[in-house]
């Protein structure tokens, strides 16, 4: 430690010099973010910057825990201040917790300040020093949970007897260390670990973390290896941020999404109910419900806005005594509204609105409001949601490929026409796989199963973060919508993904060899390489006028001009003033 960083230390204390971010924590299995984690940085000018060099300084100077403390402070503040939905993980050195967080509370301060429910905050415990007494700590952490903290273990596989921590603490999470994580689906020795670690935690009922996700290979690899590990976090999904995202950019790898079926909105299930002006009298709101024992809850609208709704359960409790009607005769309704409400523009997707209605925790998600442009257009209602979605679900399911669970090729037609019918323009994309019979003759139909899943997932993850759109005509074929700005960057990213994947389902002797053998009837050897993709790409011009049938022609006779060039490859249609790209990668 200089002098210089132990006044830089002293100023940042001082002041409160801190940048707080945030890294969300995703949860694969529901599509959603599951948290944060706050991070913090010393000023950017300052030989403090790095959070590593921050703490060792303090540690140098005596003045860890009062840092740590401050950092604590600082995130909890920032993380009720931007809002931020789902948990929030803390890290906390362990010499804190017992010397003193645990006798003064300040943790529990810190968020009744900021209104943020203990439940909502996990308590990381992250190693700077070992730990020595083990049954201090225990205690520490029980009275955590007691306050309705819950508990994470920071980097496992890392620092100082991590295994003996989790054995003895017990934590509600367990954060596995990067180290494990990067090339997971290049080494094969990781993912034996992490099989194993999964069922150790499964036993002790403990959710795990996988941290340093930074590649699409390395993030469906982990979503291939087990569903018991759903929670992800890594600079793959987000870098951490002052103001971090609170919805995913990209969807994760899963069943077929409802994006599959065109034009389902809040405008689907939105219900004409008329409005109520502000000035309305309670008793005349009063008799309304009376006289419509269907109405479950009213707007309060002006100027076309809508201001606050009025919920039939919460409205009739007012008159449990024989005085409320004489007490509210001249109560206006906007006086005992609710403007805790959910609004939705009637072109807000129904699994948007799903997900909203999900977070809004304090919020009663039986009714909602329906706007267009802001106005007030009705009432929508959470059981005709769950009916809509429930009927595309079925539909789905109907329709789509038993084994990828992508839609199938009645839903791909659909699609496509809903395309054309729109009049913009967008790129058709076939992709089919190269050398796969020669991998399911040699290696069986079950781990040729495990590789169309594997390679549709892939797709499917690139496809969809361009909001594109990814169907299974069968086999080993695929097809893509694509938008127009993105086709050309998605293909060649999904080609230099398949490069990166394929020699992992291969047995280590054919990895070094490139490639397996196969020997004929007649005696004869053929060599195959690695299996690869074959993308066919027919850019549609808007207004092109072109029907389903065109493009799907069309994309048979450029499928086969792609399968001429060895490995994986790219053949784009001349026509229609679009330039003609051919790429071999390999």
């Amino acid at each position: 430690m200089t002098a210089q960083e132990a006044q830089w230390l002293t100023r940042i204390i001082a002041d409160e010099a801190l940048d707080v971010l945030f890294q969300p924590i995703v949860d694969t299995s529901q599509q959603a973010i599951y948290g944060y984690e706050a991070l913090v940085r010393g000023p950017v000018a300052s030989p403090l910057h790095s959070p590593l060099r921050l703490f060792e300084v303090a540690t140098q100077a005596g003045k860890l825990v009062e840092l740590d403390i401050l950092c604590r402070r600082l995130a909890i503040q920032r993380f009720a201040a931007l809002d931020l939905p789902g948990f929030l993980f803390l890290n906390v050195m362990p010499l804190t917790i017992v010397e003193r967080d645990f006798r003064e509370g300040l943790t529990l301060g810190f968020i009744n300040e900021a209104g943020i429910p203990a439940e909502r905050v996990v308590i990381e415990l992250t190693e700077h020093v070992p730990i020595h007494d083990y049954a201090l700590m225990r205690q520490a952490v029980d009275h955590y949970r007691d306050m309705g903290f819950r508990v994470a273990l920071d980097d496992l596989g890392a620092g100082h007897s991590s295994l003996r921590h989790w054995s003895e603490l017990r934590p509600d999470f367990v954060k596995l260390d990067r180290h494990f994580i990067s090339g997971v689906d290049q080494e094969p020795a990781k993912r034996e670990f992490l099989r194993s670690i999964i069922g150790v935690a499964r036993s002790l009922d403990c959710k795990l973390i996988a941290e340093g996700v930074e590649t699409a290979a390395e993030h469906l690899c982990l979503w291939e290896l087990d569903r018991g590990l759903s929670l992800l976090q890594g600079f793959y999904f987000s870098r951490p941020q002052s103001e971090p995202p609170i919805k995913l950019s990209m969807p994760l790898p899963g069943t077929a999404p409802l994006q599959a079926i065109a034009g389902r909105n809040a405008r689907t299930i939105c219900r004409q109910v008329a409005e109520v002006a502000p000035e309305c009298l309670v008793p005349n709101l009063a008799e309304r419900f009376r006289c419509h024992p269907e109405l479950r809850c009213v707007a309060i609208v002006k100027d076309g806005k809508p201001l606050a709704v009025v919920r039939r359960s919460r409205f009739l409790a007012l008159f449990t005594n024989p005085f409320s009607h004489a007490l509210y005769a001249k109560t206006r309704a906007l006086e005992v509204a609710d403007k805790r409400m959910l609004v939705a523009e009637a072109e807000m997707p129904l699994e948007v609105l799903s997900q909203r209605l999900t977070d809004s925790h304090e919020i009663e998600q039986e009714d909602f409001v329906v706007t267009q442009n802001g106005g007030y257009l009705g009432m929508g209602n959470i059981v005709d949601l769950l009916r809509e979605i429930t009927a595309i679900q079925v539909r789905q399911a109907r329709h789509a490929n038993p084994l990828t669970g992508l839609p199938g090729n009645i839903l791909i037609n659909d699609t496509l026409n809903d395309y054309l019918s729109s009049g913009e323009g967008f790129a058709a994309a076939y992709v089919d796989l190269d050398n796969f019979k020669a991998f399911n003759d040699v290696y069986g139909y079950a781990r040729g199963d495990h590789v169309i899943i594997s390679v549709a997932r892939l797709l499917q993850a690139q496809v969809e973060s361009v909001g594109g759109f990814i169907g299974h005509i069968g086999g080993d074929d695929f097809m893509l919508l694509l938008p127009l700005a993105h086709w050309e960057k998605t293909t060649r990213q999904i080609l230099a993904h398949i490069d990166a994947i394929a020699p992992g389902f291969y047995e280590a002797a054919d990895r070094e060899r490139g490639g397996i053998k196969i020997e004929n009837r007649q005696g004869a050897v053929s060599f195959f390489p690695f299996f690869s993709v074959s993308v066919a790409v027919k850019p549609v011009a808007a207004g092109a006028g072109l029907k389903a049938l065109d493009i799907a022609s069309d994309l048979s006779e450029l499928k086969h001009q792609a399968k001429k060039i060895a490995g994986n490859s790219l053949f784009v249609e001349r026509r229609d003033n679009f330039a003609a790209l051919r790429l071999a990668t390999s």
